[in-house]
């Protein structure tokens, strides 16, 4: 087994724990609470923390060897678990069942910090493909790397519900404890020739800080890698909706084992998607990939709820997830082909936090806003009244309706995208880098 190799299995295993988890927490605390505005305030908690800490990881990743990043973050992770394990042990009569109390969100921040150290791994791996793997593979490697995101979604849905089916967050801690361990067992044991040279004692050495100004000047130097960023941003505002909404509404549909088991068989499309991009690549112009299947995905979130049944609801999750490995591959590879590898960690880094500073303001306002406005509206209000007779009515068809609007929006804007002048000039940029790495290539074997 090659180091990269070595490397995603490593990751699989602590993405599956780390996904676990995620699941579980918004699993658990929606049948222990019945609170919609709760599952929204965990997607939230998440996605404020992942976007406040985006740079700040990048910089800790440019700045130190990526393994030992990548152990760092799995260390934090079992502290703050085993943190959590010790609050569900000690926790205080009934403590659990208020969706407003304190013991409770202290011990969901317990978890998501533990889950976001874990943010540290998706930032350093990218770099390390960029380290590990000519540039001319590195489309089908994060492909790769898109299978094993399936991989550990598909475990982990199954596991997860019937973790807390069975056992509560008392199984899922101590799993994700141990589990934690065992990846940095073996982690320390894969030798990574990163080709760091470490600085003599009177060489000069850039500076280790996050250094904001740096990457903005770095990702401004590239025409449209802004405008790249900034439509990520856009869609991960509308996708804060499914982070916030999609388990509170298949679970109006089935039971939690039920909706786990199928949230596992639609996850095989995140394993099918990495398996074709393995095989296939991204073709010539990853940008175009991006959005062609950002519109298919925003098509289907128009209609994956049009009607309140299961079948259709995981057809349209399955198309979304098998498209969905192919826009973070192709945006990763962009990124690895127009950015100096010296400032990756940081772009990436920069990237997640910028792309992810909108999601968690629809996560916060999705969670009341549905519960207190749109649920209503569709439920013995004028939605119900007015689309009521063919759409539905009730507080599943008010989560719905929020889906529909939110996959109209992204279609629109994509098309947009596609038809601006920021695609047209990241292109010229990809295929210019692209140009001049082959020229490299041929001129250093002659």
């Amino acid at each position: 087994m090659t180091t990269f190799h070595n490397v995603l299995a490593n990751n699989l295993v602590a993405n599956i724990t780390n996904f676990t988890v995620w699941f579980a927490i918004t699993f658990w605390v929606f049948l222990e609470t019945q609170s919609v505005f709760a599952t929204g305030m965990i997607a939230g908690i998440y996605l404020v923390l992942t976007a406040g800490l985006g740079v700040w990881l990048g910089s800790i990743v440019d700045h130190n060897s990526k393994k030992a990043a990548m152990l760092g973050s799995s260390g934090v992770s079992a502290a703050f678990y085993a943190v959590s394990l010790a609050m569900v042990l000690l926790e205080p009569q009934d403590a659990f069942a208020d969706p407003y109390g304190a013991y409770l969100w202290t011990f969901v921040l317990m978890v998501m910090l533990g889950v976001i150290a874990g943010n540290l791994r998706s930032i350093a791996l990218p770099t390390l493909v960029t380290i590990l793997i000519p540039e001319d593979r590195r489309d089908t490697a994060n492909g790769l790397v898109g299978m094993v995101t399936g991989i550990g979604f598909l475990t982990t849905s199954v596991i997860s519900g019937f973790l807390v089916a069975y056992t509560g967050m008392l199984g899922v801690l101590t799993l994700a404890t141990g589990a934690t361990l065992l990846a940095i067992l073996h982690l320390g044991l894969v030798r990574i020739d990163e080709g760091r040279v470490e600085p003599t004692a009177d060489a000069p050495s850039e500076p280790k800080r996050v250094d904001i100004a740096g990457t903005v000047r770095v990702i401004a130097a590239v025409p449209g890698l802004f405008a790249l960023i900034l439509f990520a941003c856009f869609n991960n505002f509308l996708g804060g909706v499914f982070m916030a909404l999609l388990d509170a509404y298949g679970l109006s549909l089935v039971s939690v084992e039920v909706w786990g088991l199928l949230f596992g068989g639609i996850s095989t499309a995140f394993i099918l998607s990495g398996i074709i991009i393995a095989r296939t690549g991204l073709g010539r112009n990853p940008i175009r990939t991006l959005l062609l299947v950002n519109a298919i995905s925003w098509l289907v979130c128009c209609v994956f709820t049009i009607q309140p049944s299961i079948w259709l609801l995981a057809a349209g999750c399955f198309v979304w997830m098998l498209l969905s490995p192919y826009a973070e591959a192709a945006e990763h590879t962009t990124l690895q082909k127009v950015v100096p590898l010296e400032r990756q960690g940081r772009v990436f880094g920069f990237a997640q936090s910028v792309e992810q500073a909108a999601s968690p303001l629809t996560a916060f306002l999705i969670g009341p806003l549905t519960q207190f406005i749109v649920i209503p509206f569709m439920t013995d209000g004028a939605g119900a009244e007015a689309i009521g007779g063919w759409f539905g009515t009730g507080p599943d068809r008010g989560i719905a309706l929020v889906f529909t609007v939110a996959g109209l929006i992204g279609l629109l804007v994509t098309i947009l995208a596609m038809n601006s002048s920021y695609y047209r000039q990241l292109s010229a940029a990809y295929a210019k880098g692209r140009d001049d790495a082959g020229r490299a290539e041929s001129a250093e074997a002659t």
